[in-house]
């Protein structure tokens, strides 16, 4: 056995250790909640100069999947991390990576899949992944996530496949236990053994083609060869298990079990519920019921054989899924264990419940029950476990307020003359104090005199004001996830229109409205300019709060340069976030859009004229995009109070000057040089602390830097605006 220390740390902290001690050499990554922390705690460590890691912060998980495959294809050792619907998001990378044998290691970190949306735990992403040519490596403990990241990378290496390493979410991810690592990064790198390749991509003696198209035959021959990749995979992990047990002391199996030698009924889980079934099988035990648990510590290749050795014997075998196939009576997990039972000739009676959706808790009597369940001829071979039935409420006839169905006028050139919003969002909502979201929000309101149906992506906005089973909308609102808003609110626009074409809804005009923010506009950029270059009617907002804040401040393209987040920490390697902030207004600007432009809240009478025109344009002529910085005091780490001085510092550094291109025409709205009220930009910076940094001397190069984009930027913007007169 290696030297080894103890540590008290969760899942997502044991892999950013096991991921530091190997040595990768790059990480792709998209902030998902729960797997987010990985990336965190290993910015966190090149930060310090504790791992030289390159990590790439991509604008959506499909893109951090062809970050990762280009690098692995190029012979880089690679890491990765994701949950629900990330996975989905990215899953057509994952059988171009299998198929094209390129090995890397991805941490599932569990989810739910949307919609509705939920982050908590449960198995209905992982089961996506099973037909894509990946072995899975399923950890049910925080030191099996350390133990199996580095089993991981040496079978990936060895059968030239990417590996995926699961575990619960929420659970196993974020929940502390003692567990063990190797004192030395070196003994790890040992076990792993140098990285061998036998077609190096970069030999420009001997160049490569990879991905290149097939038919028949050759596709069928290349699945073959997957295949027996997979079985190779099947025979390695054994040897794989027992090499690192000489160096660990810790032993595992395809699969394992406790009370299986005997027992009659045995309960079949994945996770970290199989530590709380241990525990009701052993009181079981002592009562004098011959029970048993299993669960799997491989997906694929599929232990089916391991599972008849364990538990083969038994009279009942009821398998406990945290997903549901739905349809097919039962989870994936169920189907497969059945399957298994029956090819090696099992007589068990089989059982299936569904379980712990959404991160529904799991405890001993559950697992008792269970196990009852199993041999109870009186319960039904399929059925869900855990459901609560409801009380009957009809809500649509128990309205909680009246709709917004009337518009209003907006008249005059004051704030104090527009009319009143009357409501379309009611006052309750969880947003944070000095949260610049509902301010936003309200001031694009009193500018637009027409009903309003709104897109939300995921993000705060949307989490603060629909939280099941209240909302804080009056008027329609449909949510979908960030890469997609901008596409989805145009069907639901086209589809309007069309209605009312045909008479099947009242005549009128209508503002289609999608909201976004917390870098909706990094990953829902392609939808967004999609939609803009198609022209659809409506108006897209983004509040911009410079960072991905609804999953606890990771950096976004909209970052200022410099800025800490939780995936740019600042330490002696590292001083925030190393590129410049995206220039969103001037991409939509591009696409020859009618309408775009820029307000905050501490220019209140401009924000609402652009509204207003923003409107017009959006239900009249096409796409119109407008820009609101928006305040986070809980990440910008600054008051609440003073969240309305922060806005206008940063319109009069010009690090978010205010302008809107109306037909192809730039006009600059408030120019601080005029009105002498221009700042340098160090001086709205040192009003946050996560900029606060940059005033120290070691910094200064960096907000010198970005004074010179700034400076740079609105130079240009200003020509622009003046070569219109």
């Amino acid at each position: 056995m290696k030297n080894q220390v103890m540590e008290y740390a969760s899942g997502n902290e044991m892999a950013a250790i096991a991921v530091k001690q190997i040595g990768y050499d790059l990480m792709g990554y998209y902030p998902i909640t729960p797997s987010t922390q990985i990336a965190e705690n290993l910015d966190i460590m090149r930060a310090n100069g504790e791992t030289d890691l390159v990590m790439i912060a991509a604008e959506g998980e499909h893109s951090a999947a062809g970050i990762c495959y280009g690098a692995s294809v190029a012979g880089g050792r690679v890491i990765n991390a994701t949950s629900a619907n990330g996975l989905l998001y990215a899953i057509e990378q994952f059988p171009v990576q299998s198929g094209t044998r390129y090995p890397m290691v991805m941490n599932v970190v569990c989810r739910t899949v949307s919609g509705p949306l939920s982050i908590k735990g449960d198995h209905s992403d992982i089961m996506y992944i099973l037909n894509a040519g990946w072995p899975i490596l399923f950890a049910s403990t925080v030191q099996q996530v350390y133990d199996f990241n580095i089993i991981a990378l040496k079978l990936a290496e060895q059968v030239r496949l990417p590996v995926v390493v699961a575990y619960d979410g929420f659970f196993t991810s974020h929940q502390k236990g003692r567990c063990y690592r190797f004192a030395d990064d070196e003994t790890v790198r040992e076990y792993i053994g140098a990285k061998q390749e036998e077609y190096p991509f970069l030999d420009f003696e001997h160049p490569i083609t990879v991905g290149s198209y097939m038919n028949e035959p050759d596709i069928i021959n290349n699945r073959y060869q997957l295949h027996l990749a997979m079985e190779e995979a099947d025979r390695l992990l054994p040897q794989l298990f027992a090499s690192y047990e000489k160096i660990s002391g810790r032993g595992y199996g395809k699969v394992e079990g406790t009370g299986c030698e005997d027992a009659q009924n045995v309960l079949v889980l994945l996770g970290s519920s199989y530590d709380t079934s241990m525990d009701a099988v052993e009181e079981m035990r002592k009562d004098g019921k011959k029970v048993g648990a299993a669960t799997l510590h491989v997906l694929r290749p599929f232990p089916g054989k391991e599972l008849f050795e364990l538990f083969g014997q038994a009279e009942n075998i009821l398998v406990a899924d945290r997903q549901d196939s739905y349809g097919a009576g039962g989870g994936n997990l169920s189907l497969e264990v059945r399957a298994a039972m029956q090819k090696y000739g099992s007589q068990a009676k089989m059982k299936s419940l569904v379980y712990g959706l959404g991160g529904k808790d799991f405890f001993k009597n559950d697992a008792k029950t269970m196990l009852n369940w199993a041999a109870d001829s009186s319960k039904p071979d399929f059925d869900y476990y855990g459901v609560t039935p409801g009380e009957g409420l009809n809500v649509a006839d128990e309205p909680l307020f009246t709709p917004v169905k009337s518009g209003i006028k907006v008249t005059g050139g004051s704030l104090n003359a527009s009319t009143a919003m009357p409501g379309r969002i009611a006052p309750g909502h969880g947003a944070c104090p000095g949260c610049g979201i509902p301010v936003n929000l309200n001031l694009l309101l009193r500018g637009i005199e027409d009903p309003v149906v709104f897109l939300f992506q995921t993000g705060c906005a949307m989490i603060v004001t629909t939280a099941y089973p209240r909302t804080s909308f009056k008027v329609p609102y449909l949510h979908n996830l960030f890469q997609n808003g901008a596409a989805t609110l145009s069907g639901v626009a086209e589809i309007c229109y069309r209605k009312q074409q045909k008479g099947e809804i009242p005549p009128g005009d209508i503002v289609f409205v999608m909201v976004s923010g917390d870098g909706g506009m990094d990953i829902g950029m392609g939808s967004a300019l999609g939609t803009a270059l198609r022209g659809h009617r409506l108006l897209i907002f983004e509040y911009d709060n410079g960072g991905y804040m609804n999953t606890g401040y990771q950096l976004s393209y909209s970052t200022p340069l410099g800025a800490r987040s939780s995936t740019s920490h600042v330490g002696k390697e590292q001083y925030g976030k190393t590129f410049f902030h995206k220039d969103m207004p001037g991409i939509m600007a591009a696409t020859g859009i009618p309408y775009v432009a820029t307000v905050a809240e501490s220019n209140p009478v401009d924000f609402m004229k652009k509204a207003a025109k923003a409107a017009h344009y959006a239900k009249t002529t096409g796409t119109a995009y407008v820009k609101a910085i928006s305040a986070c005091p809980l990440n910008w780490n600054d008051k609440p109070a003073t969240e309305r001085k922060v806005i206008e510092a940063a319109v009069n550094c010009c690090y978010f000057p205010l302008y809107e291109v109306e037909q192809g025409v730039t006009r600059l709205s408030y120019d601080p040089e005029k009105t002498g009220k221009k700042i340098p930009v160090l001086d709205w910076l040192s009003m946050m602390g996560r900029t606060k940094h940059l005033q120290k001397e070691e910094y200064r190069q960096v907000a010198e830097r970005l004074q010179q984009e700034i400076d740079a930027r609105f130079y240009k913007l200003k020509m622009r605006a003046e070569g219109n007169r």
